[in-house]
């Protein structure tokens, strides 16, 4: 598998963490406004659930192949 193809993998596992959460605004791919401006406490409010579901969404992958 290629880099490539990789980080078409973890934008479309983004993606749906985000939409399963309601919080696709907050989707860089989704939001090209500059927001450097903005304070980290108010950026982790804001990606921090979507980055935690990803997390959720990679564990549960990987313990489904050793079920099957």
């Amino acid at each position: 598998m290629s880099n490539s193809d990789i980080r078409e993998k973890l934008k479309s596992l983004k993606m749906e963490a985000a939409a399963e959460i309601g919080m696709t605004q907050f989707v860089k791919e989704n939001n090209d406004h500059y927001r450097g401006d903005l304070p980290s406490k108010l950026n982790g409010y804001q990606g921090g659930p979507i980055g935690g579901r990803m997390v959720q969404k990679m564990i549960a992958a990987e313990e489904e192949k050793f079920k099957g």
